[in-house]
């Protein structure tokens, strides 16, 4: 299943942008996060994994954890640094300059992903992520949203509402950042309608970029008790791919998806099974956008390659 024929993935925006293909390399800065350091909780989101998620790879230099990323991902001659661990602008802006830097004077790396909360992004950060725009490096905002519903954001315990995504994406914007949303469907409490109306809420906010993947329960999260109570059920596998081909169909084609779905593996993931294999969801979410109409065509701006 060919995805670029029918969706504008991050891989195509990627080559049209270098002219080649172009690899990201997964970093972790040794950041924490306010919901885990005490400054707004202690143990992080409900669904998150409590454990050591990038301690490992944190304990690597930059440079060591770059080296050992492009072995893993094959053979390119250009890269993304995607700091994804936790909060990645969580620190003070003189030690985000050297760890950002740090990747960026590696071989081969064209630019910077930073994956963090909207309530954790001041001016300083982002005037840094700016200037290696400005320098030519291709960069990337991800803000984790998960949800435009505030009495959502509370059950899973986010800490952050929708009024600090807006606030961070107005800030981003006015520098000439490219923003990527985090989505996740199947949320306690939540329905289709819930996960179509956050899609129009971040798309009447203004963003370049979407990522999108369904609830997993993992283990060592608190959503991991809530599941063997049975106060947490996760979307089956023909749902989710029925409605993350809808929320694409109603996506302006212009606006690049970085992800549609996600996988985990034992024992980290406990539930939904189908998260396990690599391909179920993709080829799931590509069978439907194949039938019904690709990105953008429920609003007659139909995606098509270049």
């Amino acid at each position: 299943m060919d995805l670029t024929r029918h969706l504008h993935t991050f891989g195509h925006y990627l080559k049209r942008r270098f002219g080649e293909t172009v690899h990201k390399l997964s970093l972790a800065g040794d950041f924490t996060c306010p919901n885990r350091d005490g400054t707004l909780g202690r143990g992080g989101c409900t669904f998150c994994d409590v454990r050591s998620f990038g301690r490992e790879a944190a304990s690597l230099s930059i440079a060591e954890q770059i080296a050992r990323e492009k072995e893993k991902t094959g053979r390119a001659r250009k890269y993304l640094a995607y700091f994804q661990a936790y909060t990645s602008t969580y620190a003070e802006v003189e030690t985000l300059r050297a760890l950002y830097d740090e990747a960026m004077t590696a071989a081969d790396v064209a630019g910077l992903c930073v994956g963090t909360r909207p309530d954790c992004v001041p001016d300083a950060a982002l005037d840094l992520l700016a200037s290696y725009q400005a320098g030519g490096a291709e960069v990337w905002l991800e803000l984790g949203l998960q949800t435009a519903h505030d009495r959502t954001q509370a059950r899973i315990r986010r800490g952050h509402g929708l009024a600090d995504y807006r606030d961070a994406v107005a800030r981003a914007h006015a520098r000439g950042l490219k923003v990527c949303a985090h989505l996740i469907a199947g949320l306690p409490g939540e329905d289709a309608d819930d996960v179509h109306s956050t899609l129009r809420a971040v798309l009447d906010i203004g963003v370049e970029g979407l990522k999108l993947h369904p609830l997993m329960i993992v283990r060592g999260s608190r959503m991991a008790a809530q599941y063997r109570r049975g106060e947490v059920t996760p979307m089956s596998l023909d749902a989710y791919a029925g409605l993350a081909a809808d929320l694409i169909r109603r996506t302006p084609p212009e606006i690049v998806y970085h992800r549609i779905s996600a996988t985990a593996q034992a024992p980290t993931l406990i539930a939904p099974d189908w998260c396990g294999p690599r391909w179920a969801a993709l080829q799931a979410i590509g069978e439907r956008l194949a039938r019904d109409g690709g990105q953008g065509s429920a609003l007659g701006r139909s995606w098509r390659p270049e």
